[in-house]
């Protein structure tokens, strides 16, 4: 990357605004700017914040992977809810997506032959009917668990589809199970590759379920709340002075939420959000 940054601002006009910075810092202090020490900079290159910041801008602007311009690829990955959430009076009400159901039925021509000639047909006609309307009502079946599963599901997030990530609860496949009288594995594979369709967006039933984290007042708050409570945090923050996970694990305390800085950390890594020194900006 450095080669092909530093051939690229070779190519520019030599009267280009901070080429000269730019230059240096790609030739000779990149791994510095990838750090983000821009104090170090400064001294290395003796200018000032304006000059750096003109050669950090211009060294953006250049293109770290020309090569992908020729390529052609597509990683489109388009996903068919099975479930659809709407508020209809007041409640948050789950229903099937009747386009991913497949509609099967017994071919009427075959019924009619075993039924003409149910003495002659012969046990196996009969027993290929049989596993036919078994296929057909397993199938059935399997939706009807993953729209119960959905409702139960929608029952006790009602909080998030009205106020957002913040406002998850901690669930696990347990109480699903146990209220539904389905065993742990079945509300995990009902669970699997299966989409829900909201006004919040698209989301893996999964996603609704989530660990608890323990609440300085008794109470539990969910893993997803907590990311959404960083992510926010992040957001919002000085980006002359990021947040550190010591300052996010404090801020959370504040609100009443005891976590660990360690788990701070891996919430923060999973939410692809990196650390404050690389943050960090002029």
């Amino acid at each position: 990357m450095q080669e092909c940054l530093s051939l690229q601002l070779n190519a520019k006009p030599i009267d280009t605004p901070y080429l000269k910075q730019a230059k240096a810092i790609v030739n000779e202090h990149l791994a510095v700017l990838a750090n983000k020490d821009f104090g170090k900079l400064r001294k290395l290159l003796n200018c000032d914040d304006a000059a750096l910041k003109g050669a950090q801008s211009l060294i953006r602007q250049q293109n770290p992977k020309p090569g992908s311009d020729f390529v052609t690829l597509s990683h489109d990955h388009f996903i068919q809810h099975d479930v659809i959430v709407r508020k209809i009076k007041g409640i948050w009400v789950a229903t099937l997506n009747d386009g991913v159901i497949p509609k099967l039925r017994i071919n009427q021509m075959y019924a009619d032959i075993l039924k003409r000639n149910r003495e002659n047909s012969g046990q196996y006609l009969q027993s290929q009917m049989q596993e036919a309307k078994w296929m057909i009502k397993n199938i059935q079946q399997r939706f009807s668990t993953i729209l119960r599963v959905s409702q139960a599901i929608v029952d006790r997030q009602r909080n998030f589809f009205e106020h957002g990530e913040i406002a998850m609860r901690p669930l696990v496949l347990r109480e699903i199970a146990e209220e539904l009288e389905l065993h742990e594995s079945t509300i995990s594979r009902v669970t699997t590759h299966k989409y829900m369709l909201t006004p919040r967006g698209v989301y893996e039933l999964k996603y609704f379920f989530g660990s608890s984290v323990a609440t300085d007042v008794g109470g539990t708050c969910s893993a997803t709340a907590i990311r959404a409570l960083i992510k926010q945090m992040v957001a919002e923050e000085n980006p002359k002075k990021p947040l550190s996970d010591n300052q996010i694990t404090d801020t959370l305390a504040n609100q009443g939420i005891v976590v660990a800085r360690r788990t701070i950390a891996k919430y923060r890594e999973s939410l692809n959000i990196p650390p404050a020194n690389l943050r960090k900006s002029l």
